[in-house]
Order: structure tokens, then sequence, then C-alpha cells
């Protein structure tokens, strides 16, 4: 649905999402392998807000991953809208300098101001929580007035929109063929409360759900563009926070699968107690889940009580990976270095738990206190929280700041040797991809897939086949999958490959972060793996 209200005026919005400072995550190494991709994934958030302005304003939509907003964009508008995580807050401010300088009124909403407004003085509106009725609120005073506001004015969401209310993403703003995966809103909120995290305080812990109609006629409108993303990551905070209503849900999502000739392929996030769910994993199996993200966080079992992530040893660990790589889905696992649990036999588990595994993609980051989190709460109260921008981390460690650095570097370098990584990829092809559902290839016979395929095939040759020292590290794990049938695991794991032993090559230099939410400023980076 759009803005319920009355207005008087018509105004022209520009929308802006910042840059992404480059991580293990965003993969921007893979994107020269895929013809016309720009970015990682759509911005979800700031699209929601760009369907439910009113019908009569008019709204430009600028991601800056895939192109910057030009001086005759913040000339045309008459107030430019941001959104942004804690990663992004920087080139947050960045975008409202350069908005202040046309002259524009600015107004910010999204994950970071929510959860730290004092971080942006210098823009006009700040919109503190999810749509509701903050959002109404902000319509009707930009309606009445476009002017700069004498001060900063802060809206604060008190009464949220429901879920199964919120429009569908304004997809026709964007072209959906510039970004490595889609994205897809299922539920918000999660009901486990992790030290390390601020979803609790943001969006709740009783999750809050879309109905399964809305899922697929999002999904509908991703369709009607041509070029998009093979794949589509729900961005749920937990895909299994309400395990009744994903059951509920699963069952209409493999209909639609069936119906198109599964066009599409699905991945999530979701807590390692998911290997508790059967039913569940066997709906996600037939619906064409292919990737997990789970954060695993240490292997260490004292360390997860510690970080109140006990649901993790539900199950224990190694049979928890076995039993999800059985239903066909990969697990790409969040590790934190940095724990105050952490000794110097961390840096050995970690290893260990690499090679036993044989979880292929580990986003190894050190641990950072994020606002609105138990974690910045308790060091707060500790006087353990940095603010140091030349050092990786906003957290006094327990151990000595450069020992964990160097940990962190010694455990990303043996985790993403390239004979190592497509070993471990290896491994996946008979105990993971070969589990996976065999597919009708109706759904995904089209001249754009095509077009992408051919592009695709010689890239990877090129870039992984025939140019880097590790050729045959990667042609090994290849044949490997082509004799066993699994062409679409060969290339999934030439373009993660290459982006991840890129970046690390990169980070070892000393040009990446060692947190995806540093502040620390880095210099471009210099090269691209060899």
């Amino acid at each position: 649905m759009r803005y319920p209200g009355m207005t008087a005026n018509k105004r022209r919005i520009l929308c802006v999402f910042p840059h992404y400072t480059p991580s293990f995550g965003t993969f921007q190494h893979a994107y020269k392998l895929i013809a016309g991709v720009k970015a990682f994934m759509p911005p979800q958030g700031l699209l929601v807000i760009a369907a439910y302005l009113p019908e009569r304003w008019e709204v430009r939509f600028v991601d800056e991953n895939v192109a910057s907003a030009r001086s005759e964009d913040f000339a045309w508008a008459d107030a430019v809208f941001v959104s942004g995580m804690h990663i992004q807050a920087s080139q947050i401010r960045d975008i409202g300098r350069r908005a202040h300088e046309h002259g524009k009124v600015t107004v910010l909403g999204g994950p970071s101001v929510s959860g730290a407004p004092e971080m942006y003085p210098s823009f006009d509106y700040l919109h503190v929580g999810e749509l509701g009725d903050a959002t109404d609120q902000l319509i009707a005073m930009l309606d009445e007035s476009v002017a700069r506001p004498a001060e900063q004015v802060l809206l604060r969401t008190d009464e949220r929109r429901a879920l199964h209310q919120f429009p569908i993403p304004a997809y026709d703003h964007i072209n959906l063929g510039r970004y490595l995966i889609g994205s897809l809103q299922f539920s918000s909120g999660c009901p486990y409360r992790c030290e390390f995290c601020d979803i609790p305080a943001l969006y709740g812990r009783q999750p809050r759900l879309k109905t399964p109609e809305q899922i697929t006629a999002e999904l509908d409108k991703m369709l009607v563009q041509s070029f998009r993303p093979g794949t589509v990551y729900f961005v749920d905070d937990n895909f299994i926070g309400n395990r009744k209503a994903t059951k509920e849900m699963l069952p209409h999502l493999i209909a639609w699968q069936k119906q198109h000739g599964y066009p599409l392929q699905f991945a999530c996030e979701a807590t390692l107690n998911i290997a508790k769910q059967p039913e569940i994993l066997a709906m996600m199996r037939e619906a064409g889940f292919i990737t997990i993200f789970i954060g695993i966080e240490t292997p260490e079992v004292a360390a997860l009580h510690a970080i109140r992530k006990e649901h993790n040893n539900a199950v224990p660990m190694y049979e928890a990976i076995r039993t999800i790589n059985s239903y066909g889905l990969e697990i790409t696992s969040g590790i934190i270095l940095g724990l105050d649990t952490d000794t110097a036999d961390t840096e050995r588990a970690l290893i260990d738990f690499i090679d036993a595994s044989n979880v292929p993609v580990l986003t190894i980051n050190l641990l950072q206190a994020l606002p609105k989190t138990p974690l910045w709460d308790r060091l707060e109260r500790e006087g353990r929280l940095v603010h140091d921008t030349a050092l990786e981390s906003n957290v006094q460690f327990m151990r000595p700041y450069q020992e964990v650095v160097e940990s962190w570097r010694r455990c990303i370098d043996y985790a993403y040797t390239p004979e190592r990584l497509f070993n471990r990829f290896r491994h996946q092809v008979d105990a993971t991809y070969a589990h996976r559902l065999k597919t009708p290839t109706q759904g995904k016979l089209t001249s754009a897939n095509l077009i992408r395929a051919l592009n695709l095939i010689w890239r990877t040759l090129w870039h992984l086949g025939i140019k880097p020292k590790y050729r045959g590290a990667f042609w090994r794990a290849a044949l490997h999958a082509l004799k066993r049938g699994q062409i679409d695991a060969m290339f999934s794991m030439a373009f993660v490959g290459h982006h991840l032993i890129s970046f690390t090559r990169e980070a070892l230099e000393g040009e990446q972060n060692a947190s995806f939410y540093s502040a620390h400023t880095k210099g471009p980076s210099k090269r691209m793996a060899a």
C-alpha cells in the first residue's frame, strides 16, 4: 500500500543509497565475471520507502554501488532521501553534504540512524525506526514545505506499519540485472538475544511477517525484468524466527516455483538449530534453496555461552552442518575473532574447524560493538569502547590488539589459500550439491540467461581457468563437479572463489578492513588477484 493521506503538492524525491565499503560479504571481485553486474544486492528498505511515497510524487532512485548520483539528479530533486548501515556512515554523510551543496533538504532513515541518530547531526530530518507513523509525519511535513528546517527534526516511529501492509519494493526504479543476487523480505525481528547483535533492539524479538501472497507477488515483479539475478536472498534476520510461519509460507513458494518452471534459486540467513527442523529443510530443498548464512561465530562451546548464542549448541556443530548439507544447502559461516573468551588456542580451534567442517565460505571478522546491543552497553560500562578510526575495531580486546589482528590475518590466509578453498568446494560437490533438487530447465531458458551464461563461461575460463597461478586448484574442483553433472555449482565456486582469493590477498596487503563494520579507512584496492 502507499501513503494513505492526502497531499496538496507534487514533490520530486531523489532516493540515494550509499556505496558499500568492500568486504568478504559484498563479493565485489565476482562482478566482472557476470555481464552487467555492478553491485551485490538491491537496497530493499529504501525501495520500500520509494514505493510507499504518494503516487503523485515523482521518484528518482540512485544506488551508488551501481552509479553515482549526478549533479543534475540533486538539482532535479525537492528532497533527498538516504538510508544505510553503520558501515556506510561516511558515504551517508557525503551524500548529505552533496545534497546541501545543491540547497536540498535531506532525510536519513534506515538501520544506522535508527541505532545511533547522534552520528548524523548534519541531516535535516532523521527518521528513526521502521515504516510507520513517523513516515506519515515526514511525508506531511515535506508536503507542506521542502525548505530546510531551522534545526534538525527527529521523527521516531511509535506505531510500525504491519509487514503485511508493506508495498512491493519499487523494482521498476532499478535495473535488477545490475545486481549479483536479488533480495526479498518475509519477516523482521529475531527471538534470540546474541550479545553482539542489534536486531532485537531495532526490530523486536517477535518476528513480524508478510503474507505468502506478498512474497509471490514480489517474485512476479522481479520476473518482469528479463535480466535479473538467478538467486534471491531472503534478508530476514532469522528465516526460522517464527518456525510455524516459515512452514506455512514454504508450500506457497514451492507452488510458485513449479508454476514458473523454477526460474530462481534462494538463499537465506538462519540459526544453526535449523538442523533440528527436518520438515523445514525438506521444503526448503523442494523450493530451490541452495545456501544458508549461519552465524556460527566460534567453534568454542564456552565462547558461545558467553555471547548468549547457546542455541548453536542445540545440536553438535559438525552433526548440524552435515544434516544441513544433506538437504543440498551449502553453509556460509559468520566467524568472529576478538571475543573476550579468546585464548592463544582460539586460532588453532578455528583452523581445525575450517578443515573439519569443510564450510567453503567463512566471513571472518574482528569483533565490533554496535550501538543498541548488549555488547555495546557492557563495554561502555567497562570503559572498553575505543573510538579510534586508525584501529580495525572499536573494542578494547582482552588480548593484545596486534595479536588479535595478526591472528585474523593468519586465519584468512589459511582459509583462502586457493588449494584449501577449492578442496572444500570439491567436498561440497559430494556432500551438498549432489543432494540438491534437480529442477526443470524451462524457467531458466531465456535469451537473457543464455547471453549471461555464454559470457560467464568465457570470463570464468579466462579469470580462473587460464590467467591465475591457482588455476590447477580450480580445475581439479571444477572437473570433479562437471563429472557429477554439477555445472551450476562449478560456476558458483568460480565466482565466489575468485572473490575470496582476491579479497584475501588485498586484506593481507593492508588494503581491506578486518571487520565488516570497521570505521578504519583504507586506501583504494591496488590490484586484483593474479
